[in-house]
């Protein structure tokens, strides 16, 4: 295994955990007002990151750098993402409406690029032989 898959894969299982144990939080205080926060951590962060990090395991990047910045973007974007919809949505600090819609706006624009990234290296791959 690369560093690449690695990254993503433990940064997926931090983001199964945060959105689970939320899941496990609104169950218990009969609230949902987390919902759209915890569906974004489970599909951007826990399965997307995954299943980036298995589409390294099995294909090779011939362009290196562009698999660095789609990994990068990705982490980073998840996080900006839901962090960023979290401050937008349920506001738990007193910052304005502005600067948590900015951040929200970050993450989902940095997160877009990832994905055009991981189109760009659907271009540049290698398929590895079995058991490598």
């Amino acid at each position: 295994m690369n560093g690449k898959n690695i990254v993503l894969i433990r940064f997926s299982a931090i983001f199964a955990v945060v959105g689970t144990v939320l899941g496990a939080h609104m169950a218990g205080a009969g609230s949902y007002a987390f919902r759209p926060i915890h569906a974004h951590i489970l599909i951007v962060g826990w399965l997307s990151l995954f299943v980036w990090g298995v589409y390294y395991s099995i294909f090779t990047i011939k362009v290196k750098k562009i698999a660095n910045w789609h990994t990068w973007t990705a982490i980073i974007g998840s996080i900006g993402l839901t962090f960023g919809m979290w401050l937008n949505v349920l506001q738990p600090f007193s910052i304005s409406a502005g600067l948590s819609l900015v951040i929200y706006i970050a993450g989902g624009v940095t997160l877009l690029i990832s994905f055009v990234l991981f189109l760009i290296t659907t271009f540049y791959i290698t398929e590895r032989a079995a058991g490598e």
